[in-house]
């Protein structure tokens, strides 16, 4: 597991996909935090789903997808990489997370986001999914205290943006 998390932002794959799409909140909290010199990341699983909805994904989320990989390099959002073990941990936290239902088990790779951003000790995941977002925080708190994992907490950018003024 990485070291330092100050100032470290994860981003999931909706987060990716709304500032492609040009949404107005997407690019006001990449600027903001750029500006404040925080980094932003983003996780295996995250350009993995990018990359295969651009190569057998429908229009327009094919184009969409197209649009976020090369935003990413554009906006300095980089890629972060886990060791195989690290893989492994996350991977067995997903699953647990979707066993205690607090993903449905279609949201296997939101659950494998969450986890691979805490593995990487990063403090937030920021997102607009309404999956993530709504999971039960006292619940999602004991399940990374009960696998002695770092808690990675899934928050919206208008939030961020709301605390950062």
């Amino acid at each position: 597991m990485a070291g330092n998390q100050k100032k470290r932002l994860a981003l999931d794959t909706n987060l990716l996909l709304d500032l492609a799409k040009g949404l107005d909140f997407a690019h006001d909290f990449l600027g903001v935090f750029q500006s404040a010199k925080y980094s932003m990341l983003a996780g295996p699983t995250v350009f993995r789903e990018l990359g295969f909805a651009a190569i057998y994904g429908q229009e327009p989320e094919k184009s969409w997808a197209t649009m976020a990989i090369a935003a990413a390099s554009q906006c300095s959002i980089l890629a972060f990489d886990l060791t195989h073990l690290d893989q492994t941990i996350a991977e067995r936290f997903a699953q647990k997370l979707l066993e205690i239902g607090l993903l449905p088990p279609e949201e296997h790779n939101d659950a494998l986001i969450l986890a691979e951003t805490a593995v990487e000790n990063i403090p937030l995941l920021v997102t607009s999914d309404k999956h993530l977002l709504d999971m039960d925080e006292d619940a999602l708190a004991l399940a990374f205290s009960t696998a002695d994992l770092p808690a990675a907490h899934p928050v919206h950018p208008k939030a961020l943006l709301k605390a950062m003024r």
